[in-house]
């Protein structure tokens, strides 16, 4: 067992922006693991657009990140010392371990990998919540059904790029809006998007009335603000929204946004719904089976993006998902 753990631990609450200061970096003892624990190393910390909620001190599905604590993340660790019946030094196991050199865990939430059928990073994007928010938030809240016109946003990134590529498999016509040409191209010619719409550089109203002239069936929005509001004017009837996240939004200093154009909801009688992937955990494991079936026969391809380092590079690495400059999942991978 090593001497000391090295974590990140929240130490002022954001406003707007993340800064260096809202962090600190922390050096502890090393907690042996007592009867029924196991201890591990991190291996891979999961990045997701969610953390910026998680820092803010006001009502959400969880409860916010307290002041002084480890930072909330998911993570896939290698068992090193165990004194529990059901992990064995060598084991991987995902679960919601904080940013953190060394765990020590009973195992409440805890779930048993196995490296040898995809990679460890990939349980906690293609095979974890990525995976689960995009196929639940498309098949049950979304009712996906063969044939329909699906758009979503923030297409080139974790979730966007199964829900895309779902809806592919499911049999629709998939328009991916994205910031950049080197996104559009890898949705349209390396995932199977029927389109990417380039928001930087493009209209999106008018491409969306190019690309979907029917009208939109089913829109997975993981963007909110602007894009949102866009893809609202071009709802087909009885549509459906998923409110999947609002990153667009999340370091915003004053009020959130809220679509100027909702009334397109009561005239196409459509309808808009928020889920929160976790109210789906009875049923992971059927998803889980599903998709790696899916991806096993390359009808989804996984995207990941992944930097090495070490735990003191969690503030700077989370940067990246509000600058959009990851493709796919992005993990951190510790040395």
């Amino acid at each position: 067992m090593p001497g000391t753990n090295r974590q990140i631990r929240l130490a002022a609450r954001p406003v707007g922006e993340l800064k260096p200061e809202d962090w600190a970096h922390v050096t502890e003892p090393a907690e042996a693991p007592g009867e029924g624990r196991f201890a591990g190393r991190t291996r891979f910390i999961s990045l997701d657009p969610a953390m910026r909620g998680w820092l803010d001190d006001r009502p959400s599905y969880l409860p916010p990140v307290a002041l002084g604590d480890v930072m909330r993340a998911g993570s896939v660790i290698e068992v090193t010392e165990s004194n529990h019946p059901d992990y064995r030094p060598g084991d991987h196991v995902v679960g919601t371990f904080g940013v953190q050199e060394y765990v020590v865990s009973g195992g409440k939430g805890a779930l048993k990998i196995d490296p040898a059928l995809a990679p460890p990073s990939t349980y906690l994007g293609a095979l974890g919540m990525s995976g689960m928010t995009a196929y639940f938030g498309l098949l049950d809240v979304g009712a996906l059904k063969e044939g329909e016109t699906v758009v979503v946003s923030g297409a080139a990134g974790a979730v966007g790029t199964m829900a895309g590529q779902i809806a592919k498999v499911k049999g629709c016509r998939v328009i991916g809006i994205a910031g950049g040409a080197e996104k559009c191209a890898l949705l349209t010619e390396e995932l199977g998007f029927d389109a990417a719409i380039d928001y930087r550089s493009e209209d999106v109203r008018k491409a969306l009335r190019t690309h979907a002239p029917d009208g939109i069936d089913v829109y997975f929005d993981n963007v909110g603000g602007d894009i949102l509001d866009a893809a609202l004017t071009r709802l087909a009837m009885h549509a459906r929204v998923v409110i999947c996240g609002a990153i667009s939004q999340y370091n915003n200093e004053t009020a959130v946004q809220g679509p100027s154009n909702y009334l397109t909801l009561l005239v196409r009688r459509a309808r808009m719904e928020g889920f929160v992937v976790f109210d789906h955990a009875p049923r992971f494991a059927e998803a889980a089976r599903e998709l790696a079936g899916w991806i096993s026969d390359g009808r989804i391809k996984v995207k990941e993006h992944l930097v090495r380092g070490g735990v003191d590079d969690f503030p700077a690495t989370l940067q990246m998902l509000f600058r959009g400059e990851n493709t796919g999942k992005l993990v951190l991978e510790l040395d």
